[in-house]
């Protein structure tokens, strides 16, 4: 089967909440989370598609995050899992929703044409509170990580107009072994393995954030907080 582009979403940051909201899902936030479908053709740059944003460009956005993906396949499972039967694509915060790809299939360093674009997978998604609170779920992040069905990041290597029904065309996959799912495995579970650490970190074509992470295991046994990153002000 050929991968393709069932759907393309964007959206720009925005302030949601209330002020002094008891309930800390009701305070107030920033985020650019929240993205609607985009019908006919749109410009992918370097850093985004337009009209698309990110309110934390700390940790979202930026060349190595241009483009955030998420596998159509999953969304059954979400859907009755979470019992949201109307779940849309975009729902995860995913700018491409593809066909015929999860994290099993993808790897580090692919290399995709899309159209006249050119595209290269730098990273796993790693969820974040935000998408919890936009599903008023306290612990989504945790069940998106848990599962591994995080989604994946691209970076840009050629710019170009896209559109959903297009085909994601692989044009070279150089690390066959650092699927998306194993990366995730590594960093979240396999969290005292330092020579794997040292392996996946030896990957050129892995995003530099994660790379530095994972130095930092191999050499100095040492491990973020994740806490911040998964619960966050929820």
């Amino acid at each position: 089967m050929v991968a393709q582009i069932l759907s393309i979403q964007v959206g720009l940051p925005k302030l949601l909440g209330i002020a002094n909201a008891l309930d800390p899902m009701d305070r107030p936030w920033s985020t650019g989370f929240f993205k609607e479908p985009i019908q006919g053709k749109i410009w992918l740059g370097s850093t985004n598609l337009a009209g698309d944003g990110q309110a934390d460009l700390k940790r979202h956005g930026g060349v190595e995050k241009a483009v955030l993906v998420y596998a159509a396949k999953h969304y059954p499972f979400w859907r009755s899992r979470l019992n949201l039967p109307n779940l849309f694509y975009g729902a995860f915060g995913e700018n491409f929703t593809v066909t015929d790809q999860t994290e099993a299939s993808v790897c580090i360093g692919d290399i995709y044409d899309i159209g006249e674009a050119q595209v290269q997978v730098s990273q796993p998604r790693q969820p974040c509170w935000k998408l919890s609170r936009r599903w008023r779920i306290r612990d989504l992040a945790l069940q998106v990580q848990c599962t591994g069905q995080t989604g994946w990041y691209f970076r840009v290597l050629k710019e170009g107009a896209v559109e959903a029904g297009m085909e994601l065309v692989l044009r070279d996959r150089p690390f066959p072994q650092w699927t998306i799912a194993r990366a995730n495995q590594i960093m979240h579970y396999d969290l005292n393995n330092r020579e794997a650490a040292a392996e996946l970190a030896s990957c050129p074509l892995l995003a530099s954030n994660w790379q530095r992470t994972l130095l930092n295991r191999a050499a100095k046994n040492i491990n973020p907080d994740s806490t911040p990153r998964l619960w966050g002000e929820n």
